[in-house]
């Protein structure tokens, strides 16, 4: 299929893969509207019968005045998952509508917090990583809405790649590490900050990005999901590696911890770690 992006003048086609995915990269020949974050594209897919399709999508072009770009795991990190129960797990990623995921207490005012900057106007850009399916885009969306959780400004989520004759996804083991490095690499003259879970493999992860990326991450957050004093110990032993790289990582128990580690750090105001302070618990 071919796709037409038009954002304010600017335009391209590209070719969609077999599947209908399709990256753009768009050259800005004219000026787009000043002193403004997000942009409305217009996109016309013309199908392989040949009718056209218009829909709209929302582009967000970060501000001058951003200084750090956030990176932040979904699963067991914005909302419980329960990705060490791999049944309960699947359950709940297909099956639970948008109001019947919970988010963690403190979540969404910590990265507004966060999207705002210590003096309130930075506006950074939040990014989002799952290992979850592009077909639950839609649900995800709608949780952070209703959670008051800032959207996007891009939701990173991967194709699965599943058939009748190959019934499980595709293994993305490199996934997350892979985005995180083209982001990296595409907001080359800004620090990052990670928030992952320690369920899986993001301090890891993390850590080596921190390695391969000396001076590029500021900050590592690992929300404590588990019950495992091994799991920690070996956490805190990442902890020590990456400040040899001028980074800090936290293994945190809840939100108000990260808060307060990042008001400490400007990264966040005075404001913003009273909000999440005050933030309703699941007590």
């Amino acid at each position: 299929m071919e796709v037409t992006l038009d954002v304010e003048g600017n335009r391209i086609q590209v070719t969609t893969d077999r599947d209908g995915y399709f990256d753009i990269h768009l050259p800005l020949n004219k000026p787009l509207v000043p002193d403004q974050s997000w942009h409305t594209g217009t996109l016309d897919i013309i199908m392989r019968d040949e009718r056209t399709v218009c829909a709209e999508v929302d582009i967000y072009i970060p501000p001058a005045a951003v200084d750090l770009v956030v990176i932040s795991d979904i699963d067991d990190t914005v909302m419980y998952t329960g990705v060490a129960n791999k049944l309960m797990m699947m359950y709940r990623l297909f099956f639970r509508k948008a109001h019947q995921r919970v988010a963690f207490p403190g979540v969404a005012e910590f990265y507004q917090a966060l999207f705002a900057g210590a003096d309130g106007q930075r506006r950074r850009p939040l990014l989002y990583v799952s290992r979850g399916p592009w077909s639950i885009y839609e649900v995800l969306e709608e949780f952070f809405q209703r959670n008051n959780i800032p959207v996007g400004p891009i939701l990173f989520l991967r194709e699965w790649g599943m058939t009748l004759q190959r019934p499980l996804p595709q293994k993305a083991e490199d996934h997350k590490s892979n985005l995180i490095q083209k982001m990296l690499e595409l907001y080359d003259d800004l620090p990052f900050v990670l928030i992952g879970d320690s369920g899986q493999h993001d301090p890891e992860t993390y850590a080596r990005i921190v390695r391969d990326y000396p001076g590029r991450i500021k900050t590592i957050y690992i929300r404590n999901v588990n019950q495992d004093a091994s799991r920690d110990e070996a956490i805190e032993d990442l902890a020590k590696e990456v400040t040899d790289d001028g980074c800090s990582l936290l293994l945190a128990a809840d939100s108000v911890s990260m808060a307060e580690h990042a008001h400490e750090q400007g990264l966040i105001s005075a404001a913003g770690l009273q909000a999440v302070r005050q933030a309703p618990s699941d007590d």
